[in-house]
Protein backbone atom coordinates (compact mmCIF):
# COMPACT_ATOMS: atom_id res chain seq x y z
CA UNK A 1 0.00 0.00 0.00
CA UNK A 2 0.95 3.58 -0.64
CA UNK A 3 1.34 5.21 2.85
CA UNK A 4 -1.63 8.02 3.38
CA UNK A 5 1.33 10.40 4.72
CA UNK A 6 2.55 13.12 2.00
CA UNK A 7 6.20 14.19 1.88
CA UNK A 8 6.85 18.03 2.53
CA UNK A 9 9.57 19.72 0.53
CA UNK A 10 12.15 21.55 2.06
CA UNK A 11 11.48 25.15 2.36
CA UNK A 12 13.40 27.12 -0.48
CA UNK A 13 15.90 29.71 0.19
CA UNK A 14 14.22 32.60 -0.28
CA UNK A 15 11.75 31.42 2.72
CA UNK A 16 14.88 32.49 5.15
CA UNK A 17 14.07 35.25 7.83
CA UNK A 18 17.00 37.17 6.39
CA UNK A 19 15.28 40.42 4.60
CA UNK A 20 16.88 41.97 1.71
CA UNK A 21 16.11 45.81 1.32
CA UNK A 22 16.69 48.15 -2.03
CA UNK A 23 18.58 50.78 -1.99
CA UNK A 24 20.21 53.58 -3.78
CA UNK A 25 21.98 52.20 -7.36
CA UNK A 26 20.27 48.55 -6.88
CA UNK A 27 22.22 46.75 -4.55
CA UNK A 28 20.39 44.71 -1.67
CA UNK A 29 21.60 45.17 2.11
CA UNK A 30 20.96 42.83 4.73
CA UNK A 31 19.14 44.63 7.62
CA UNK A 32 17.86 43.83 11.07
CA UNK A 33 14.23 43.67 11.33
CA UNK A 34 14.55 46.93 13.12
CA UNK A 35 15.37 49.27 10.72
CA UNK A 36 13.37 49.89 8.09
CA UNK A 37 14.41 51.57 4.85
CA UNK A 38 12.95 52.93 1.61
CA UNK A 39 9.88 50.40 0.25
CA UNK A 40 10.18 48.63 3.39
CA UNK A 41 8.64 51.46 5.13
CA UNK A 42 4.82 51.13 5.17
CA UNK A 43 3.64 53.85 6.76
CA UNK A 44 1.05 57.08 5.39
CA UNK A 45 2.94 59.93 6.45
CA UNK A 46 6.21 59.92 8.76
CA UNK A 47 8.21 62.71 9.62
CA UNK A 48 11.19 63.90 7.36
CA UNK A 49 14.93 64.97 8.78
CA UNK A 50 16.79 66.11 6.06
CA UNK A 51 20.57 64.71 5.04
CA UNK A 52 22.39 67.75 7.09
CA UNK A 53 19.84 67.58 10.08
CA UNK A 54 17.62 69.75 8.98
CA UNK A 55 13.58 69.31 9.66
CA UNK A 56 11.61 68.68 6.56
CA UNK A 57 8.30 68.76 8.19
CA UNK A 58 5.65 65.82 7.53
CA UNK A 59 5.16 64.10 4.47
CA UNK A 60 3.21 61.42 2.98
CA UNK A 61 5.38 58.20 2.04
CA UNK A 62 5.30 58.42 -1.41
CA UNK A 63 6.57 62.37 -1.10
CA UNK A 64 9.04 60.96 1.17
CA UNK A 65 10.41 58.76 -1.14
CA UNK A 66 10.63 61.10 -4.29
CA UNK A 67 12.32 63.30 -1.56
CA UNK A 68 15.28 60.81 -0.96
CA UNK A 69 15.31 59.55 -4.69
CA UNK A 70 15.54 63.21 -5.79
CA UNK A 71 19.23 63.91 -3.98
CA UNK A 72 20.06 59.91 -4.37
CA UNK A 73 20.02 59.07 -0.93
CA UNK A 74 17.60 56.24 1.02
CA UNK A 75 14.97 57.10 3.59
CA UNK A 76 15.74 54.99 6.73
CA UNK A 77 13.21 54.83 9.64
CA UNK A 78 14.82 56.23 12.61
CA UNK A 79 12.28 56.17 15.62
CA UNK A 80 9.86 53.83 14.33
CA UNK A 81 7.59 54.49 17.90
CA UNK A 82 6.89 58.25 17.54
CA UNK A 83 3.83 59.57 16.23
CA UNK A 84 4.22 59.90 13.53
CA UNK A 85 7.32 57.92 12.65
CA UNK A 86 10.83 59.32 12.19
CA UNK A 87 12.82 58.81 9.13
CA UNK A 88 16.08 60.78 8.06
CA UNK A 89 17.61 60.86 4.58
CA UNK A 90 20.70 59.51 3.90
CA UNK A 91 22.94 57.09 2.25
CA UNK A 92 22.44 54.07 4.11
CA UNK A 93 25.30 51.86 2.64
CA UNK A 94 27.61 54.71 4.15
CA UNK A 95 25.70 54.56 7.72
CA UNK A 96 25.92 50.87 7.80
CA UNK A 97 29.72 50.96 6.83
CA UNK A 98 30.72 53.40 9.56
CA UNK A 99 28.92 51.98 12.09
CA UNK A 100 30.46 48.51 11.44
CA UNK A 101 33.83 50.44 11.35
CA UNK A 102 33.14 52.03 15.01
CA UNK A 103 32.24 48.50 16.49
CA UNK A 104 35.71 47.54 15.06
CA UNK A 105 37.35 49.92 17.13
CA UNK A 106 35.40 49.59 19.67
CA UNK A 107 36.25 45.83 19.96
CA UNK A 108 39.92 46.92 19.27
CA UNK A 109 40.20 49.42 22.37
CA UNK A 110 38.57 46.55 24.34
CA UNK A 111 41.20 44.26 26.22
CA UNK A 112 41.04 41.15 27.41
CA UNK A 113 42.57 40.02 30.31
CA UNK A 114 45.12 36.82 29.92
CA UNK A 115 46.56 34.72 33.28
CA UNK A 116 49.57 34.42 32.56
CA UNK A 117 52.24 31.87 34.92
CA UNK A 118 55.75 32.59 36.01
CA UNK A 119 57.96 29.79 37.64
CA UNK A 120 60.20 29.76 40.10
CA UNK A 121 62.51 27.36 42.14
CA UNK A 122 63.60 27.85 46.16
CA UNK A 123 66.70 27.89 45.38
CA UNK A 124 66.64 30.36 42.22
CA UNK A 125 69.38 31.39 41.18
CA UNK A 126 69.87 35.28 40.97
CA UNK A 127 70.44 36.13 37.08
CA UNK A 128 67.24 33.96 36.74
CA UNK A 129 65.21 35.21 39.34
CA UNK A 130 65.23 38.96 37.67
CA UNK A 131 64.23 37.29 34.05
CA UNK A 132 61.45 35.71 35.61
CA UNK A 133 60.40 38.97 37.45
CA UNK A 134 61.42 41.02 34.67
CA UNK A 135 58.65 38.81 32.63
CA UNK A 136 55.97 39.04 35.49
CA UNK A 137 56.74 43.41 35.37
CA UNK A 138 56.16 42.84 31.42
CA UNK A 139 52.68 40.79 31.76
CA UNK A 140 51.31 43.51 34.83
CA UNK A 141 51.97 46.38 32.38
CA UNK A 142 49.49 44.79 29.54
CA UNK A 143 47.50 44.46 32.07
CA UNK A 144 47.83 40.77 32.36
CA UNK A 145 47.36 38.47 35.89
CA UNK A 146 50.47 37.19 36.65
CA UNK A 147 50.31 33.49 39.03
CA UNK A 148 53.73 32.85 40.54
CA UNK A 149 54.55 29.46 41.21
CA UNK A 150 57.07 28.13 43.47
CA UNK A 151 57.91 24.65 42.71
CA UNK A 152 58.96 22.34 45.51
CA UNK A 153 61.31 19.10 45.04
CA UNK A 154 61.37 16.56 47.50
CA UNK A 155 63.13 17.30 50.80
CA UNK A 156 62.41 21.08 49.41
CA UNK A 157 58.88 20.36 50.72
CA UNK A 158 59.97 20.61 54.55
CA UNK A 159 61.38 24.13 54.36
CA UNK A 160 57.51 26.19 52.90
CA UNK A 161 59.23 29.42 54.72
CA UNK A 162 61.93 29.71 51.66
CA UNK A 163 58.70 30.01 49.10
CA UNK A 164 57.04 32.53 51.37
CA UNK A 165 60.43 34.84 51.39
CA UNK A 166 60.86 34.42 47.93
CA UNK A 167 57.31 35.25 46.93
CA UNK A 168 57.33 38.19 49.41
CA UNK A 169 60.56 39.64 47.40
CA UNK A 170 58.70 39.22 44.13
CA UNK A 171 55.76 41.32 45.77
CA UNK A 172 57.95 44.32 46.97
CA UNK A 173 60.07 44.00 43.16
CA UNK A 174 56.40 44.60 41.51
CA UNK A 175 55.23 46.85 43.92
CA UNK A 176 54.77 49.51 41.51
CA UNK A 177 53.03 47.65 39.07
CA UNK A 178 51.02 45.04 40.65
CA UNK A 179 49.45 44.29 43.64
CA UNK A 180 48.15 41.10 45.66
CA UNK A 181 45.05 39.56 44.67
CA UNK A 182 45.36 36.00 46.32
CA UNK A 183 48.39 35.91 48.90
CA UNK A 184 50.97 32.68 48.78
CA UNK A 185 49.87 29.41 49.56
CA UNK A 186 50.19 26.03 49.06
CA UNK A 187 48.80 24.16 46.64
CA UNK A 188 50.43 20.71 46.36
CA UNK A 189 53.67 20.21 45.78
CA UNK A 190 53.87 23.98 44.62
CA UNK A 191 53.15 27.37 46.23
CA UNK A 192 50.93 29.98 44.40
CA UNK A 193 50.90 33.79 44.41
CA UNK A 194 48.45 35.69 42.46
CA UNK A 195 49.25 39.24 41.05
CA UNK A 196 46.93 41.78 39.33
CA UNK A 197 47.96 45.26 37.50
CA UNK A 198 47.31 47.78 39.89
CA UNK A 199 44.97 50.58 38.62
CA UNK A 200 46.91 54.24 36.96
CA UNK A 201 47.92 56.20 40.05
CA UNK A 202 46.95 59.43 39.61
CA UNK A 203 49.57 62.34 38.23
CA UNK A 204 50.49 64.31 40.13
CA UNK A 205 49.86 68.24 39.33
CA UNK A 206 53.17 69.55 37.20
CA UNK A 207 54.70 72.68 38.83
CA UNK A 208 54.45 75.72 36.65
CA UNK A 209 58.23 77.13 35.60
CA UNK A 210 58.76 80.00 37.27
CA UNK A 211 59.04 83.33 35.59
CA UNK A 212 62.20 85.33 35.29
CA UNK A 213 62.56 88.37 37.88
CA UNK A 214 59.41 86.95 39.78
CA UNK A 215 59.86 86.52 43.32
CA UNK A 216 59.50 82.87 44.88
CA UNK A 217 57.29 82.22 47.37
CA UNK A 218 59.50 82.93 49.95
CA UNK A 219 60.68 86.05 49.31
CA UNK A 220 56.79 87.04 48.25
CA UNK A 221 56.16 86.44 51.70
CA UNK A 222 58.97 87.79 53.44
CA UNK A 223 57.19 90.77 55.22
CA UNK A 224 59.65 94.51 53.98
CA UNK A 225 61.59 95.82 56.78
CA UNK A 226 60.01 99.06 58.09
CA UNK A 227 61.17 102.70 56.87
CA UNK A 228 62.01 105.00 59.17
Amino acid sequence: MVPSHRLVAPPSPSCRHTKRIPIRGGQPIATSKEIRVNDRIRIPSVRVIGPDGEQIGILSIREALAYAQERQLDLVEVSPTAKPPVCRVMDFGKFKYEQNKKQQKARRKQHVTHLKEVKLRPKIEEHDYNFKVEHGRRFLELHDKVKFTVMFRGREMAHPEAGYRLLERVIKDLEAVGQVEIPARMEGRSMVLLMVPRPTAAKPAEKKPAVAGAPSPAQAAKPEPAKP
